[in-house]
């Protein structure tokens, strides 16, 4: 009884896959395509509604003008006759109103019969519960007929009813296209209603079959080529459909389809190994049908006689070792049920080859809800909580079976299950691999060095989630668990990390919808921390610590899993029409995967003694042997690093970000430049140009925004686009190669480095206040810290005060290079000064928020830098007089703002080496093009020694200074800013200088015009030599560099 219904459910999904996937891959229907490129020449059969759909209205007329003592015929001659201005015919086009339709229409009887004739009586009946009756034939057919792929249509002449609404008494759900005539104005059999049907439909009229009650509507159709059925009988006319279409049009079972050639089995010999089993007759009738969506170990509906069973078996052909052992799946649903966990009851195992080619086992098709979307929508509230509950609980109950008591002890090894599973993954992965997948190849090696050490033991199902449970048909519990093939014994977390991938996953993923774009409050699921803690509750353990190491392992599995689905694909093996598609998915789920490792490497990180920093993951020095050797009883061996010095190694989400955001600079940046320089120059120039705020938007609604946030401030992907520090300085490059490109992604300085501040230490009042408007592009802000009467290179040298009194803190100094100041955008100002001047050097000082329209603050200048002022946002001098601030715009607390300043300066200060890349490449990439143009002394500039000398110290300058900067970034993220400090420093000095020489040696080609404005290169110049200063003066820099390099 279970697998009938089990199989419903598991028609949903559960037949499917490599298990875990399957229910990943999950299409309607509909979708299903396999049938249509076989052996079926169709692609659609459309039908008419009265006569095929539903109750011929010929014979209602008849019988209606026997019942009215209407001469025989009267009805049918009306609607026939009379040509296309007759009142039937333009009714039917929507041109009459149902009431000039009855007056006429009268008329029309009333002179066919000589004598009044009550129509109104014949149109009540038409429209009658009786006739709006779906003929269940037709039902049937029309669900076989899309399980098989093929689109189906209703091409009616039809009419409005006196409330407005059309006479469609069809579950519209049933069909992909749907045309009538009153809508379209137009009738059968004008052609111009088969062409509009077939356009709608995107099939040519040789792929589609039009099933009509009427000859002339036949004749017109097969006139344009469409295959024509005539219904005289309904039954009769299905019969014949079938020979057309080559598949039974009956018994058609929810989720499933005819069996796939590649996937028949011998049918006598399963008749008679089921009448064994059963104790029936080798006579009873036998239905076999397959389930659409099995990906792994082909699953089948079976009905013989009056049993619903389900039968899942090995595929055929060579499989890899362990894998589709359907064997255990049987032991382990025997030995559960034993022991009251909700399991499909199985019946029967067979290994003897003889009967269908493979082994495999029967079960009972178990009857129940399957919830395929996890946002339960349609549902109350209080149903979802009810829903998520009961799934919670079932998984608790699967991880408390005794598994001595159920037998199970054997069922797998004890131990490093997560190793093992690693290792037995990484080889499937391997074993079907058709490419290099660079975050695979980064997981299979992080996963393995990052196990748990210490694991509890329990089955485990390998594939628990929503629709792999029945619910039962009335009340919101669990009857079935359904897809057991991953099972074993090991470790439960990894079940538990697995059922909520949903909460990861976008609403529109294409394998299977998730929740993390869903408003889990208002549709009152419990978000992922309440679920998790709702586990743990029931399991009576504590928080899980480590839960991205088993996220990243979770989606690690599947990204191997997809692998073999894809491999089979290629062979013909995937039980799974749809399996063809999965290859980009694997790369998705491996990037996805690798987003949870760095998360988890960041948690680790930050939880080390603050005494003892981790090693370097690699170096550059010349003899790593002369290194102390570190050790840390908290943390695993920390892995080899993978430095990315090419696209092609990027995750293909950040490759895709790239190729967007080249795409957009070139089409919308670049060719505003000019106008933008222009505008730098002009009286309006403090005034931001309309244009920017239009790209901006453009770039928002594109999804190039805010990508600047590292994943280590934003583990949760809350506020940023969830990159790493390596992955934004291929992106910040790019932008570098135009000085407005950064403001017009959110991508600029000082709002990066202010809004990683508000992330990292603003209180939840502060973020609503500032971050959200900086993070929308609504405002801007800029960072006081600089001043002119004392050296500010050296932070603890600032003067300005910040003395507290009363509710408030009261703002005095000067202060000047205040970047972004003078932009009437620009509405917040993080301030440092010095709270209390007697403590030690480094706690002296703090930051504060402050409206830039506060009383106090005057902007007494802009400053410039070569003569240019940067307009709008320009460079200020601003004096702070007797400022008065709340003290709850105090940042982090009195005292931290040294600390806060080294924070702001991590990511930051590095966002400045990117852009200068791109400076260059820029620079270089326009000296190439000039000296290729011109001409000096009788023969081409690029012939010139010198130039091509100057071109290739460029191109050599330039590729050591990203490999650095791509090395600073990956340090970065594998082992903390702290530790990239000597990185940072070696970047802060080599970048702007490489900048410098590289942008003057293209100036140098271009002659004067490299000094205009007609250029970008002269502003290239400046801020190039500007950031020689601005993050700190080469000296300072060089000096950090060699104070570490002597304690090595």
């Amino acid at each position: 009884m279970c697998v009938g219904r089990f199989l419903q459910a598991f028609q949903n999904h559960h037949v499917r896959r490599s298990q875990i996937l399957q229910r990943l891959w999950h299409r309607s229907p509909s979708q299903v395509s396999w049938r249509t490129s076989a052996s079926c020449p169709y692609r659609a059969v459309i039908f008419d509604m009265g006569g095929v759909l539903l109750p011929s209205p010929f014979r209602l007329a008849a019988d209606w003008e026997v019942r009215n003592r209407v001469p025989p015929g009267t009805i049918k001659e009306a609607l026939i006759s009379g040509g296309e201005d007759r009142p039937w015919m333009r009714y039917m086009r929507g041109e009459m109103r149902p009431t000039e339709f009855l007056h006429e229409f009268g008329q029309q009887c009333s002179g066919i019969a000589n004598s009044s004739v009550p129509v109104e009586s014949f149109l009540s009946e038409l429209t009658s519960n009786e006739m709006t009756r779906q003929l269940p034939v037709m039902m049937e057919a029309i669900k076989c007929i899309r399980a098989e792929g093929l689109k189906t249509a209703v091409l009616s002449n039809n009419f409005y009813l006196p409330s407005g609404e059309s006479f469609l008494p069809l579950d519209k759900k049933q069909f992909d296209v749907i045309i009538e005539s009153c809508r379209e104005g137009v009738c059968k059999p004008d052609p111009r209603i088969y062409r509009i049907c077939l356009e709608r439909l995107g099939v040519q009229a040789r792929e589609s079959i039009f099933l009509d009650d009427i000859g002339q509507n036949l004749k017109a159709a097969g006139q344009l080529g469409i295959k024509t059925l005539k219904v005289e009988d309904p039954n009769s006319a299905i019969q014949e459909l079938e020979t057309h279409l080559g598949f039974p049009l009956q018994s058609f079972v929810p989720y499933t389809s005819s069996v796939r050639p590649t996937m028949e089995i011998p049918r006598e010999p399963l008749r008679n190994y089921l009448a064994r089993i059963l104790g029936t007759q080798a006579k009873e009738s036998l239905v076999l049908r397959q389930f659409s969506h099995g990906q792994s170990n082909p699953t089948y509906y079976i009905r013989f006689g009056e049993h619903q069973l389900v039968l899942r078996k090995k595929p055929p052909g060579k499989l890899l070792p362990s894998a589709h052992a359907v064997e255990r799946e049987y032991r382990v649903l025997k030995a559960l049920g034993q022991a009251g966990v909700p399991v499909p009851k199985v019946l029967a195992f067979c290994d003897d080859p003889s009967i269908i080619g493979t082994p495999f086992y029967i079960m009972d098709h178990i009857a129940g809800r399957i919830f395929k979307d996890p946002s339960l929508p349609g549902l109350e509230a209080s149903q979802r909580m009810e829903i998520y509950t009961a799934m919670n609980r079932v998984l608790c109950k699967i991880h408390s079976v005794d598994i001595k008591v159920a037998g199970l002890e054997d069922y797998g090894k004890h131990g490093n299950y997560i190793q093992r599973q690693v290792q037995t993954w990484s080889k499937q992965y391997r074993a079907t691999e058709t490419h290099t997948i660079p975050a695979m190849e980064r997981l299979i090696e992080w996963l393995l060095s990052h196990t748990p050490a210490s694991e509890h033991l329990s089955v485990v199902h390998g594939d628990f989630r929503l629709d792999n449970l029945i619910f039962h048909p009335e009340k919101l519990e669990v009857v079935s668990v359904l897809d057991w093939e991953l099972s074993t014994l090991g470790n439960p977390l990894s079940d538990v990390a697995y059922n909520c991938m949903v909460y990861y996953l976008p609403s529109h993923f294409d394998i299977i919808k998730g929740l993390k774009d869903c408003d889990l409050h208002q549709l009152a699921i419990p978000p992922i921390e309440a679920y998790i803690q709702m586990y743990c509750n029931h399991m009576g353990i504590p928080p899980i610590e480590n839960w991205n190491f088993y996220m990243a392992f979770s989606f690690f599995r599947i990204a191997a899993i997809l692998q073999g689905v894809y491999k089979r694909s290629l062979t013909g093996q995937a039980s799974s029409a749809t399996a063809a598609g999965t290859e980009k998915q694997v790369e998705f789920m491996a990037d996805l995967a690798w987003d949870f490792a760095t998360k988890e490497g960041f948690r680790v990180f930050k939880e080390l003694p603050t005494s003892t920093p981790p090693a370097r993951p690699f170096s550059t020095w010349a003899d790593p042997r002369q290194l102390p050797r570190r050790h840390y009883s908290r943390m695993a061996p920390i892995p080899k690093s993978h430095l990315i010095v090419s696209l092609d190694g990027l995750p293909k989400r950040v490759q895709e970000l790239h190729h967007k955001l080249k795409q957009f600079l070139d089409a919308h940046v670049y060719p505003a430049e000019q106008l933008l320089r222009n505008h730098q120059a002009s009286p309006e120039r403090w005034t931001p140009h309309p244009l920017l705020e239009e790209l901006k938007e453009k770039a928002k609604s594109e999804g190039l925004w805010n990508l600047f946030l590292p994943l280590e401030s934003d583990p949760d992907v809350k506020y940023g686009a969830g990159l790493t520090n390596l992955e934004y300085a291929h992106l910040c490059e790019l932008m570098g190669t135009s000085v407005y490109a950064p403001e017009v992604f959110n991508c600029s300085a000082p709002d990066t480095g202010n809004m990683e501040v508000l992330v990292l230490y603003g209180t939840e009042a502060q973020k609503e206040r500032w971050l959200r408007p900086l993070l929308d592009g609504k405002i801007r802000s800029c960072f006081a810290m600089t001043e002119p009467q004392v050296a500010s290179s050296d932070a603890t040298n600032i003067e300005a005060s910040i003395v507290e009194e009363q509710d408030s803190y009261v703002l005095n100094g000067r202060k000047w290079w205040i970047s972004g100041s003078l932009d009437p955008r620009c509405q917040l100002c993080i301030f440092m000064g010095k709270t209390d001047p007697t403590a030690p050097r480094h706690k002296q000082q703090s930051m504060l928020l402050v409206a830039m329209d506060t009383p106090g603050i005057t902007v007494t200048r802009p400053l410039t830098v070569y003569g240019l002022d940067d307009a709008p946002a320009g460079h200020g001098e601003i004096t702070f007089e007797n400022v008065r601030v709340s003290k709850e715009n105090l940042l982090l607390g009195a005292g931290r703002g040294f600390e806060i300043a080294q924070g702001r300066l991590g990511p930051g200060r590095i966002h400045h080496c990117m852009r200068l890349i791109g400076f260059a490449e820029r620079a270089l990439a326009l000296m190439k093009e000039r000296v290729s143009s011109r001409v000096a002394f009788g023969r081409p500039l690029v012939e010139q020694g010198t130039i091509r000398a100057g071109i290739a110290e460029s191109r050599i300058e330039i590729e050591q200074a990203r490999l650095l900067v791509l090395k600073a970034a990956h340090v970065m993220d594998t082992v903390g800013n702290k530790e990239a400090a000597l990185e940072i420093a070696m970047i802060k000095v080599v970048a702007p200088r490489m900048a410098l020489q590289v942008i003057d040696r293209a100036i140098q080609a271009f002659g004067a015009a490299g000094l205009s404005n007609d250029q970008p290169l002269a502003q290239s110049f400046a801020w190039a030599r500007a950031l020689r200063l601005a993050d700190g003066p080469d000296e300072v820099h060089r000096a950090a560099i060699a104070k570490m390099e002597l304690k090595r």
